[in-house]
């Protein structure tokens, strides 16, 4: 928050003439935000559980334990808001819906509060009660990134250069993709091959395609997007079967981890989370699900439970 008041200086980040994108030690706003997005679901799990057992019992000391949840998830979510990432905010809202959808054992009840959140905020948004900076942030995300066109032909100008050099990173990437379908250009070569497959007006490799589908499609072609598309549904059904936990607040936070791998999904149509050490982080959450699922393994009757182990 030092950052988005000011604190950084960086006028590249300016937002409004007021304020300044927070980027925290990532160097960049939308890993900051990406980062946000992905624990913010979980955090907001345990958030709900420690208000469930404060409401139960009213001791002081689940009063506190709520608090010490609290406050470290209403830091999440300023730092989600102060990156002004558009990708980190679209991939919470995403992961929001999951998580709500997820949050009933009914799948009917599931649909009805995730639908009535989104129809009440569709009503805010629209009659304006949402400030409309938000608003407009974005809705701009829909026209610049939604309705993908040839960049090659793209005007460049100070407000655009953003969104058509992600542009062109993207297509790029197709165009690594197209001369090499099923095995891409080697995984970790993105940049090495990049100079072959650039558009004219961006020589420089960032590094990525800006998009880790498209990434992983350019460098191992349709075989490796296809197994890295095949792990993470399979991360996705072990995640709704270990959502069976029989205790509440392990329950809660595998609930959040499906809204986290929501938002790491959303996320990586616009940038690579898959960076400054994030990996690590992503690890561990996928640790967690493990020790989850083999509790509720032992507890239930899910699809591993044996007698005697």
């Amino acid at each position: 928050m030092y950052q988005f008041f000011g604190g950084s200086g960086a006028l590249h980040f300016l937002v409004g003439g007021r304020y300044f994108r927070a980027f925290g030690t990532f160097g960049q706003p939308n890993p900051l935000g990406g980062f946000m997005a992905l624990l913010s679901p979980l955090a907001l799990c345990l958030v709900l559980a420690g208000l469930r057992r404060w409401y139960q019992s009213r001791r002081p000391s689940d009063f506190l334990a709520l608090c010490g949840w609290a406050v470290p998830t209403a830091l999440l979510l300023a730092g989600l808001f102060a990156s002004w990432s558009r990708g980190a905010w679209l991939a919470f809202l995403c992961a929001m819906l999951v998580t709500l959808l997820a949050l009933p054992r009914r799948l009917i009840h599931g649909l009805l509060l995730a639908g009535g959140v989104l129809v009440l905020t569709v009503v805010l948004w629209s009659t304006g009660v949402l400030p409309a900076s938000l608003g407009g942030r974005l809705a701009s995300s829909t026209e610049d990134y939604f309705g993908f066109e040839d960049m090659r032909g793209a005007i460049i100008s100070p407000e655009n250069f953003a969104v058509v050099e992600r542009l062109a990173h993207w297509q790029a990437a197709l165009n690594m993709a197209t001369a090499n379908p099923w095995t891409g250009v080697g995984l970790g070569n993105y940049e090495h091959a990049y100079p072959h497959y650039r558009l004219i007006n961006w020589p420089q490799a960032l590094g990525h395609a800006h998009n880790f589908w498209l990434n992983q499609l350019a460098e191992t072609g349709i075989a490796g997007l296809a197994a890295w598309c095949g792990m993470w549904l399979i991360v996705v059904l072990l995640t709704l079967q270990a959502r069976k936990h029989p205790d509440d607040q392990a329950r809660l936070v595998v609930i959040g981890l499906l809204g986290a791998w929501t938002s790491l999904g959303v996320h990586s149509l616009f940038d690579n989370l898959f960076v400054n050490n994030l990996f690590l982080h992503i690890g561990f959450l996928l640790a967690i699900l493990a020790v989850l699922y083999r509790q509720a393994c032992v507890f239930t009757t899910l699809p591993g439970n044996h007698p005697g182990q």
